[in-house]
């Protein structure tokens, strides 16, 4: 069976992190090179690649089946629409687009184009959010009343990549790490019937927000979403309250650092979670209990893709998958300025 001839339109940290070690260990791809407007660093890593000078000489070149549109926000829409439109399928990193209004177009210019979007949410396949959802499937803490999913961190300072700080079309860390989470709430919960949002600015000098709480509202539960930068003691980053008990876990995930750190994702070892980073399940009636982790695993992403090219199944995370995260954003940037609930 061929390989999928796979191009990138960036080779900095998510294009050297996130999808080239996944591409060079799956057999079912070949990474042929990736688009670099200035430093040449993917024929060093991967000898026999290529560095496209231009996004037209890569969608131009007649062998690439697949782009992964990881470059800048802003530039999401444009770039896969552009992709699509010369007949190649495309991975498209979060956020997926600027609004819901772009990603309705995507979806209808894949269509016409009869190509596949994924929308790379690998965080579906992180340790601790596999654990939470084996948890939530098992029934142990009865029906759900509240979960709450925080995406935290400690750091003041501005990000270097000056689009992500920049007021405009996806800017701001609703756009940055609000993805991640709303995807996994609405991936265990479905769609909400309203969303209620605040966001804030709370660094020196920021013009952009960076600080957000999200209330997702269902007809018997809400999920509680929040991310910011001046969290110094860590609080959990999942927990699923019901009314039979809770469950409790951090952010452990280390495939990211490994990944990071040169490590190849293979192996039984892979996504293993320490003991110690185990979450607590807290039923009635019963002790507190550690919940060995599941093995994270952000290679089931690349296989699905796999999969939905030269197999039959269908993407993990689909295009509309893609437009109900645009739709929460949206709706909480609303909320946040207006004061009030939005419907969904």
């Amino acid at each position: 069976m061929k390989a999928i001839q796979t191009a990138l339109l960036s080779y900095g940290m998510s294009g050297r992190i996130f999808h080239a070690p996944f591409l060079e260990v799956h057999s079912g791809f070949e990474l042929v090179g990736s688009y670099e407007r200035s430093q040449k660093n993917i024929q060093k890593a991967y000898p026999g690649t290529h560095s496209y000078d231009s996004l037209d000489e890569v969608i131009q070149d007649a062998d690439i089946e697949l782009i992964i549109v990881n470059t800048p926000i802003p530039t999401h829409f444009e770039y896969a629409s552009k992709a699509l439109k010369a007949g190649k399928h495309v991975v498209v990193e979060k956020a997926f687009t600027n609004s819901t209004a772009e990603a309705l177009e995507l979806q209808k210019i894949a269509s016409k184009a009869g190509k596949h979007i994924f929308v790379y949410q690998n965080r579906r396949w992180d340790s601790d959010f596999l654990t939470v959802k084996k948890v939530l499937t098992s029934g142990q803490l009865g029906d759900i009343v509240e979960a709450e999913f925080h995406f935290d961190r400690y750091n003041g300072a501005k990000s270097p990549k000056m689009h992500k700080e920049l007021p405009g079309p996806g800017a701001g860390i609703i756009f940055d790490l609000g993805p991640h989470i709303i995807d996994q709430a609405l991936h265990l919960f479905g769609n909400p019937t309203h969303v209620f949002a605040d966001l804030r600015k709370t660094r020196p000098g920021t013009e952009v927000e960076d600080l957000f709480e999200i209330l997702l509202y269902y007809p018997e539960m809400r999920v509680r979403l929040k991310a910011g930068y001046y969290f110094k003691v860590p609080v959990p980053a999942f927990q699923l309250h019901g009314k039979l008990g809770s469950f409790i876990k951090t952010r452990s995930d280390r495939q990211e650092a490994d990944l990071d750190a040169g490590r190849k994702p293979q192996g039984d070892s892979w996504g293993q979670e320490n003991p110690q980073d185990y979450g607590v399940m807290h039923v009635d009636g019963g002790n507190p209990e550690r919940v060995p982790s599941e093995n994270g695993d952000f290679m089931a992403f690349y296989e699905n893709v796999f999969q939905s090219l030269r197999g039959e199944e269908q993407p993990a995370v689909s295009v509309q998958d893609g437009i109900n995260s645009m739709r929460v954003i949206d709706a909480a940037m609303e909320s946040s300025r207006e004061k009030r609930v939005f419907t969904y």
